[in-house]
């Protein structure tokens, strides 16, 4: 059996995805709007308990068409199964295209207009799902949070939140100069202090002690994409935490045109 995401076929998601904004909100100059919105990932059938919100989506969730695929989703699956989370979630972004550049993130962080579509998602979400808390991943999926909750459906939410570090802060932070083992120290101990905050809050899909992170993160520590997430049909490797798409190119423009896509060495039937 290979269970599936159904899509986005039910209200008030049907409209959502039919009324998505483009390049008029989403400037080209910031965003790369030529891969399309990418929406979400979880449940939207009335059985998710947590909502994250994440910032954007990259090579890999513009092949999957749901975000948090990569090594980032599986960092943050780790997260969500220690707390004996395994489906009872839903996931967005903060930016509905992939930010070109992180100048491009920053100078929207706070759009009006990007801000109204994004709401009208948290509206429905919290509106039709049995949201116990809120997980913000990352500075910018903070701020849209708290956008949010300046709005009256915002202000009516009674949940949890938490604001953790994003699952690659380590990587990006050391990219930047960052010492790299302080990087993840930052990381691992602000998930910790979350993972406190959050048991026995969040109602579990399978109860288990809670094991916090040690000084860093571990393959034991990562969880698998469940394929019920994804659309139908997408083979097993692009739910792998190897590196399987990547933007390349030799100018700018090619390589924000251009997205590889290889099946990994090791996950080929031949």
């Amino acid at each position: 059996m290979h269970p599936f995401d159904p899509g986005y076929a039910q209200e008030p998601y049907a409209q959502l995805v039919r009324d998505y904004p483009g390049p008029d909100v989403y400037p080209a100059t910031d965003f790369r709007v030529e891969w399309g919105p990418v929406f979400h990932r979880g449940r939207l059938d009335g059985t998710a308990r947590v909502l994250v919100v994440g910032q954007d989506p990259a090579a890999h969730e513009a092949i999957t068409r749901r975000i948090l695929v990569g090594t980032a989703g599986r960092r943050f699956q780790g997260f969500l199964a220690k707390l004996g989370v395994d489906t009872g979630y839903v996931m967005v972004n903060t930016f509905l295209y992939s930010v070109l550049g992180q100048h491009g993130g920053n100078a929207h962080a706070t759009d009006p207009h990007i801000a109204e579509y994004r709401n009208s998602w948290l509206d429905a979400l919290t509106a039709h799902q049995p949201i116990e808390a809120v997980i913000a991943l990352g500075g910018l999926a903070d701020t849209a949070v708290r956008t949010w909750r300046r709005t009256p459906a915002g202000a009516a939410f009674s949940g949890a939140y938490q604001h953790i570090p994003h699952p690659t802060f380590p990587d990006s932070a050391a990219a930047s100069g960052a010492d790299p083992v302080e990087a993840m120290t930052k990381l691992v101990t602000a998930w910790n202090a979350a993972l406190h905050a959050l048991e026995g809050v969040i109602t579990p899909d399978t109860a288990r002690p809670l094991v916090p992170y040690g000084a860093t993160l571990t393959p034991a520590d990562l969880a698998n994409i469940p394929e019920a997430d994804l659309p139908a049909g997408l083979p097993a490797w692009m739910r792998s935490d190897e590196p399987w798409a990547s933007r390349q190119g030799t100018t700018s423009d090619e390589k924000r045109a251009t997205i590889a896509v290889r099946v990994p060495t090791d996950l080929r039937p031949f």
